[in-house]
């Protein structure tokens, strides 16, 4: 990205922080520095449980539990069962998505792998949503590279927002391979416990050199946060929407006796550099908050209907000169026809606000460069 662009994006986020700023209620002001001086300082915060628990050593710990089983009112709730699941309970919910207890593996249901879905926007951007990252979907990312040049298109967005945590981080580096430089590092597989390590590097040219942004929230989770920081690392891309998963990370099953599985997370993806991705995920370089449900909503009609629908509104009656000098109120008329159809007014339908952000960029960064 030229110094020139850079410089146009600070700008951008800049005018949008200074109008978020003054949206708001304007703050009190501060008080002189007698009166600040003179006040009375407040009471420092209650620290948490957790944070009480956390500075509490081994001894003092064990003093603790013998302490309530000596002087709890229902000592039979602190047998030595009750700790243990207490205590398991506890790293289920310190450990978070590096740990999941399941009931057994056949229970668990697996939804239909989210499809790949492609099509140009505003005549010259490629939007492509990569749905699972796997074989049928990798094929026909690369059936839709094929045909940019012919397309005429600058500009791609990668949608990571409908692609799921998987296993296979030798097949999500292949989707990677498609944006990244060749004989560069993708991401690092690192099982600690086995002090072994996995370096995946693109050995190919890169089937796609232009403006790429990035959409990701909190479904995007696995291999795919891998693929999405390595193409911002290396594409400078930027990332639009909300943090991810923080999920990237390779599971192993441990069946347990009574049938029940401990998922375990034992290999982490780290990105070149160094850049870990467990369990912070990726924060977006550009935050947009959406509805997941309505997320979901759109690119199920989408397959039908296309995209365009969600991020161009569709034009409605108003009231306009030329109608006040006829005597005539259009927004009034199509509010009768409608009701004469026994029908109430069209209402304007869910938005992808997400993907119209990316497109607005795309819009103002070719503005740009072509001054």
């Amino acid at each position: 990205m030229s110094p020139r662009l850079s410089l146009l994006l600070i700008a951008l986020f800049g005018w949008s922080a200074a109008l978020n700023l003054s949206a708001q209620s304007p703050a009190k002001a501060s008080p002189s520095p007698a009166s600040a001086s003179s006040a009375t300082p407040g009471p420092s915060a209650t620290p948490s449980t957790r944070a009480l628990i956390d500075s509490m050593d081994s001894a003092e710990l064990k003093e603790a539990i013998q302490l309530l089983r000596n002087n709890y009112i229902k000592p039979e709730t602190l047998s030595e069962t009750e700790l243990s699941r207490a205590a398991f309970e506890g790293i289920l919910a310190r450990l978070g998505r590096g740990v999941i207890l399941l009931s057994n593996s056949a229970t668990e249901t697996s939804e239909p792998a989210a499809p790949f879905y492609s099509e140009v926007l505003e005549g010259h951007v490629a939007y492509l949503r990569l749905g699972a990252l796997n074989r049928p979907n990798l094929e026909a990312l690369d059936a839709n590279l094929q045909t940019l040049a012919a397309k005429k298109v600058d500009a791609v967005v990668l949608d990571f927002r409908a692609s799921p945590a998987t296993n296979d981080f030798p097949l999500a580096s292949e989707f990677a391979k498609r944006f990244c430089p060749k004989d560069k590092p993708i991401f690092t597989l690192r099982k600690t416990t086995a002090r072994q390590e996995r370096t995946f590097t693109s050995e190919r040219d890169p089937s796609f050199q232009g403006l790429t942004l990035i959409l990701a929230d909190g479904d995007t989770a696995g291999a795919a946060e891998a693929v999405a920081g390595v193409i911002r690392i290396y594409d400078k891309a930027l990332i639009i929407g909300q943090q991810t998963a923080g999920q990237a990370v390779e599971y192993s099953d441990l069946k347990l006796p009574s049938g029940k599985v401990l998922r375990v997370a034992v290999g982490e993806a780290i990105l070149p550099e160094g850049h870990p991705l467990f369990p912070g995920g990726l924060q977006p370089d550009v935050p947009v908050e959406m509805v997941a449900v309505e997320k979901r909503e759109i690119f199920q009609t989408s397959r039908e209907k296309g995209m365009t629908p969600f991020v161009v509104e569709n034009s409605r009656p108003h009231l306009n000169e030329a109608a006040l000098i006829s005597g005539r109120n259009p927004e009034l008329e199509a509010m009768e026809a409608a009701q004469r159809r026994n029908r109430s007014p069209e209402k304007s339908g869910v938005h992808d606000a997400v993907l119209q952000r990316a497109l607005d960029l795309v819009t103002s960064i070719g503005i740009f460069q072509k001054r």
